[in-house]
C-alpha cells in the first residue's frame, strides 16, 4: 500500500506542559507528509495555561480540554476515541521528532504485518540512547533493569557501549516506551485501548503485553530517532514515585498475581507502601 493511503492520528497528552509542548508541535505540525495526519492535544486540566497555549498558537490542531487530570491512560483514550487515523501514534510533549523520524516509525509497523505496535529509538538531550525498550515486567527482569540503569547512568563504559550498541538494533522486543510508539488501529480497538487502572506508568508495557497475547508483535525501530527531555513534567509532580508503585502494583495484580503479595511485602519493608 501506498504510503499516502495510510492515515495517521497523533495524540498529545499534557499536564502542566506549556514549556515543552511548543517544540514538540512544532516539530509535528506540517511534517509528516505523506502521511494524511490529524493531530490532537489532550490536556489533563493544567493550571499553566497549556490548554490556553495550543488553542492560540496551533489552530489546526485539535484540542481535547479535559475538565480534570484524568491520567495518562484515559486521556489517551479521549484522543484516540476522537480520531479515525489507520495508525495511531502515541507522543510525550516533551519529546521532539526530527525530520523523517514520524515516517521512519510508521514505515517499520507497516512493513511488518504481524506487528501491533513499533516503538522509536529515544535520544537524551545529549544524544545518549534511552533504555526505550525491555523484557516483560517480573521481578528478575526489574533487579536486572535496575541494576543496568544504575550502572548506565553512572557512565560506566562497558554498560554505555552495550547500551548504545543494543539500541542501534532494530528488531523484536517485549514492549517498548510510550514516549513514542504508533499502534495499528484495529489492534488497539481489538484489546480494549489503554487500561484505565495505570494513571501513569506501566501502561505502555501493559497494552505491548496484551498485543502480544494476541499473537501479535512489538517492534523496536532503530532508525526512527526522537529526542526526548525525560521527566521534565515528571519532576514537577510530587506525586510521581506513589503513581509508579500503584501502577507496578496494578501490572502484577493483573499479570503476576502469585508475586502481587510479595511485591506488597517487599514496598512495605522499604518504605515504599501504599494505600489502595
Amino acid at each position: 500500500m501506498a504510503d499516502n493511503l495510510f492515515s495517521l492520528a497523533i495524540i498529545v497528552v499534557t499536564y502542566n506542559s506549556a514549556t515543552e509542548i511548543g517544540p514538540c508541535l512544532d516539530s509535528l505540525v506540517g511534517h509528516t507528509a505523506p502521511f494524511p495526519t490529524t493531530i490532537t492535544v489532550v490536556d489533563n486540566a493544567s493550571t499553566d495555561g497549556t490548554a490556553d497555549l495550543v488553542r492560540q498558537q496551533w489552530p489546526s490542531v485539535q484540542l481535547i480540554a479535559s475538565p480534570a487530570n484524568v491520567g495518562f491512560s484515559s486521556a489517551n483514550n479521549l484522543g484516540i476515541r476522537a480520531t479515525r487515523g489507520d495508525y495511531v501514534l502515541l507522543i510525550n510533549p516533551d519529546t521532539v521528532a526530527p525530520p523523517g523520524a514520524i515516517q521512519t516509525l510508521v514505515r517499520g509497523l507497516a512493513a511488518h504485518p504481524d506487528a501491533a505496535i513499533a516503538g522509536a529509538r529515544m535520544l537524551s538531550e545529549r544524544g545518549f540512547p534511552e533504555l526505550s525498550w525491555g523484557e516483560p515486567i517480573g521481578p528478575w527482569n526489574e533487579l536486572k533493569r535496575k541494576v543496568l540503569t544504575t550502572l548506565y547512568h553512572r557512565k560506566v563504559r562497558r554498560i554505555v557501549r552495550k547500551i548504545d550498541k543494543l539500541s542501534r538494533q532494530a528488531r523484536e522486543v517485549a514492549w517498548v516506551s510510550g514516549a513514542c510508539m504508533v499502534i495499528r488501529r484495529p489492534d488497539l480497538e481489538a484489546v480494549g485501548l489503554l487500561d484505565e487502572r495505570y494513571f501513569m506508568y506501566t501502561e505502555d508495557v501493559d497494552l505491548c503485553m496484551a498485543m502480544r497475547k494476541r499473537g501479535r508483535t512489538v517492534l523496536y525501530v532503530a532508525g526512527a530517532e526522537v529526542l526526548h527531555h525525560r521527566g521534565r513534567s515528571a519532576a514537577r509532580n510530587p506525586a510521581t514515585e506513589r503513581l509508579y508503585r500503584k501502577s507496578q502494583i496494578a501490572y502484577y495484580r493483573k499479570h503476576l498475581p502469585r508475586w502481587a503479595g510479595l511485591l506488597r511485602v517487599y514496598l512495605k519493608l522499604t518504605g515504599k507502601s501504599i494505600a489502595d
